[in-house]
């Protein structure tokens, strides 16, 4: 099995340098020989070196550096002369292109340019620039790079400065260099069938059928009274949602906050000027329902506020506590249950509002918000038109739904209630992978875990990607956190997870020594 990762311990260095000097000392004679048959690079420390792997024997190389002056200037002067403006934005330099004898093969080399440019396009570079030798030549037009200055350098290791823009690779090389790629994002979920366009007008028949059909479901899976169906985001549903409370006057309430999208609901209910208190708890904290209980009791509130599945910790609220405290104390409950809708059975009977998406667990396309209810909204005089609840339960509907989406969710729907019991064995098998250990929260619910891993693995977010499998860990509260997450919610995850418990089986034994930071790059 052929896999890449970005170079970061003692082991890995060792073996770079051994591979430098058997390539361009021996093979390509552009340095001398020494006695050790190493041959350690001369911006070793501000290389970063994506490798490639046979199991866990390093056989390739190759490493990008973006400060200057890159060694290609020093050949030819700076190489802003040569290229086109719009390309030098943000360049890079690719050098030491290495594969070990009898590794070479298309398979290797097909490897090494995907990892490359998955690396250099993630980066946002607008292009790459190379010193390619001139016995290798065809390689380096086959990886998309043409030359764009005469040949330099001795006869015996003569180099042509070469270049890949940004632009070039995505109008001939992205397709062709794209491979089979499988993601753990908590949303949006691939789909697998083609969606086309359908004319159908969601003034007709038909379209009705298919809403009414669309409603009954989610009524049904939901256990509420209600539901408006709105074309949208989950951050609209908790507008229409939060909008309701403001439009019927319900007095004081009390958001429950424990990670990101609790404390998103709460800057939302700043902007509609409700008047609240708030209960916070660090990430992934579950709340003290003996506090809740002891300021509801002094009857200040008529309404609470919380996040079912805090999607930034995989935290799963406690949804049956809070309905029992709402009950008896004759609070109004509101829940975001947007992350966990689909991912498991549970009852919205007793939430006053509740809302949910279309593109979380019940794996349809992204686009559209859910607002479930227990009663019928009044129509309002002062709300916004689309954002009036109201509009979504008088029985006709009220603005252009497209009958791709909706159709889309009919077929996601007609999964249950057997896809819980999918999703649950799904999670179950996530949760036998040697990483999970690190898990964040041990309260979660079966649609994703979040793990905080040690700084061995701190490159795992992109040598994952390097392999085509990505994870969730771009959102700024991810990264701040240092958190990796992995949803079970994808069509393709058997397969997926198949692939990543390959990867990481190699990826832990070749990571057993520290990871050094760029300071200890040293040989």
């Amino acid at each position: 099995m052929y896999w890449c990762k970005i170079a970061q311990t003692n082991e890995e260095f060792e073996a770079i340098a051994q591979l430098n000097y058997e390539t361009f000392v021996e093979e390509i004679p552009q340095h001398k020989p020494n006695a050790t048959r190493k041959k350690v690079d001369r911006f070793h420390q501000q290389n970063t070196y994506v490798v490639v792997y046979k199991e866990t024997e390093l056989i390739g190389m190759l490493a990008f550096r973006d400060q200057r002056p890159f060694s290609i200037d020093e050949k030819i002067g700076k190489v802003e002369q040569f290229l086109e403006k719009e390309n030098c934005a943000k360049l890079c330099e690719i050098r030491l292109l290495a594969v070990k004898r009898g590794y070479r093969t298309g398979r290797v080399l097909l490897k090494l340019t995907q990892a490359l440019n998955t690396f250099a396009y993630e980066k946002g570079y607008t292009a790459a620039v190379i010193s390619g030798t001139t016995r290798e030549e065809k390689l380096y037009r086959q990886m998309g790079f043409r030359q764009f200055a005469p040949a330099v350098g001795e006869k015996e290791a003569l180099f042509l400065p070469m270049v890949l823009t940004r632009h070039e690779f995505e109008q001939s090389l992205q397709h062709r260099l794209s491979a089979d790629h499988f993601t753990f994002y908590p949303g949006p979920v691939k789909q697998l069938e083609q969606i086309g366009y359908t004319d159908l007008s969601h003034r007709s028949l038909p379209f009705y059928a298919l809403y009414e059909r669309v409603q009954k479901k989610l009524l049904h899976l939901s256990k509420a009274n209600h539901v408006g169906i709105i074309v949208g985001t989950g951050t609209l549903a908790n507008e229409v949602m939060l909008a309701q409370l403001k439009e019927q006057q319900v007095g004081k309430g009390l958001i429950l906050t424990n990670g990101e999208f609790g404390e998103r609901l709460r800057k939302q209910a700043i902007r509609w000027s409700l008047q609240f208190d708030v209960v916070r708890k660090d990430w992934g904290t579950a709340f003290d329902f003996d506090e809740v209980a002891s300021l509801l009791a002094t009857g200040s509130y008529q309404w609470m506020l919380a996040v079912h599945g805090e999607t930034s910790t995989g935290t799963c609220n406690d949804l049956e506590s809070l309905s029992k405290l709402a009950k008896h104390y004759q609070v109004k409950l509101c829940i975001d249950s947007i992350s966990t809708f689909g991912a498991m059975p549970f009852s919205l009977q007793d939430c006053y509002l509740a809302t949910a998406v279309s593109g979380k667990a019940i794996g349809a396309l992204s686009g559209l918000a859910f607002v479930f209810s227990q009663s019928l909204a009044p129509s309002s005089a002062t709300l916004p038109t689309y954002l009036d609840l109201a509009n979504y339960q008088q029985g006709a509907i009220p603005f252009t739904l497209p009958a791709v989406l909706l159709g889309n969710v009919d077929r996601s729907l007609q999964a249950y209630p057997e896809r819980y019991e999918q999703l649950q064995q799904r999670f179950k098998a996530l949760l036998k992978l040697p990483i999970m250990q690190y898990q964040y929260s041990t309260v979660q619910y079966p649609m994703l875990v979040t793990v905080q891993l040690p700084s061995t693995f701190s490159n795992l977010h992109i040598d994952l990607a390097l392999n085509g499998l990505f994870v969730h860990g771009d959102s700024h509260y991810l990264r701040q956190k240092g958190f990796l997450q992995f949803s079970v919610i994808q069509p393709d995850f058997d397969e997926a997870l198949q692939r990543l418990g390959e990867i990481l089986s190699y990826y832990e034994k070749v990571i057993k020594t520290e990871t050094l930071t760029l300071q200890e790059k040293v040989l």
